[in-house]
């Protein structure tokens, strides 16, 4: 089987028993790392309920992304633009960030929108650009990944998403829980020079907090946006450090980058619009 990210030659890895009744192979690519299942016969009953039934974190993880993703926004893009939530599931996560002051809309052809009804990508006028798409906990499900990215991108130029890296050591079904053999909805797993190479495939700068978020963009930022949203303060230029009685500014312009901007919230432009449609 060949590797869907680099078209080189993959390993077998293991068989594992999906959906507790399918032995399916497990590959993995030689150059990257990447693992990927032999063809996915079995997504169609994966797929019976969308949001998995064992998707307890479901509110605790957009919770997290609402955190990482607005001091990123705040402080390498325009704020004020147009964002979209690509298969964003019930909509929790547009609703959260436009509650937030954030312009998100919401895409996702498999599950209803539930929390962003009227704030959908079928709102808007075809071919509408955006600032930033955000993909959360999609990649891992992508049958074509290069070819599935590379449709994402057509939404905009730069993309924040999650997926949880391969750990070093990652050689049996039974020690990584992200494999998912329950759902059988994961086929596709990343490594950190997988990714890379798919940026470069797509003249992307890559970030990534080495663990389970990570950013394509084709800026080239002025340092790794990981640094800030973790709230790990860089290290003080030498002239800082040495005069550190005598110079305040640096500390209070890093302490404050973060709240220089106060967002107004949509919820109530949402409501009244709700409304408006409901009563027609």
């Amino acid at each position: 089987m060949i590797s869907k990210i680099t078209g080189g030659e993959t390993e077998l890895l293991f068989t594992a028993k999906l959906l507790a009744k399918y032995d399916v192979e497990f590959f993995r690519c030689k150059q990257t790392g990447f693992i990927q299942t032999e063809e996915p016969f079995w997504l169609q009953e994966s797929y019976s309920s969308a949001i998995t039934k064992l998707d307890v974190g479901l509110i605790m993880r957009n919770q997290n992304l609402v955190n990482f993703t607005v001091p990123l926004l705040l402080n390498y893009f325009n704020h004020d633009g147009l964002f979209l939530d690509y298969a964003g599931g019930y909509g929790l996560f547009t609703r959260m960030m436009r509650d937030k002051g954030f312009n998100f809309y919401h895409t996702d052809i498999y599950c209803q929108n539930v929390f962003a009804e009227y704030n959908d990508l079928k709102e808007l006028p075809i071919n509408t650009k955006f600032e930033v798409v955000t993909a959360f906990e999609v990649l891992e499900h992508l049958v074509d990944p290069l070819k599935e990215i590379e449709s994402i991108f057509a939404y905009g130029d730069n993309l924040f998403f999650s997926t949880e890296l391969v750990p070093q050591g990652t050689g049996k079904p039974g020690n990584w829980w992200y494999f998912s053999l329950e759902t059988g909805q994961h086929i596709s797993f990343y490594t950190t020079v997988a990714l890379q190479h798919i940026a470069g495939k797509f003249n992307k700068h890559f970030y990534s907090d080495g663990k389970g978020t990570h950013l394509f963009t084709k800026i080239k930022l002025r340092e790794d946006p990981f640094t800030l949203i973790n709230a790990q303060k860089p290290k003080d230029p030498f002239f800082v450090r040495k005069m550190r009685k005598y110079v305040k500014k640096h500390d209070d312009i890093f302490q404050n980058r973060l709240s220089q901007v106060q967002k107004e919230s949509l919820l109530d432009n949402d409501w009244n619009e709700a409304k408006k449609r409901i009563t027609k």
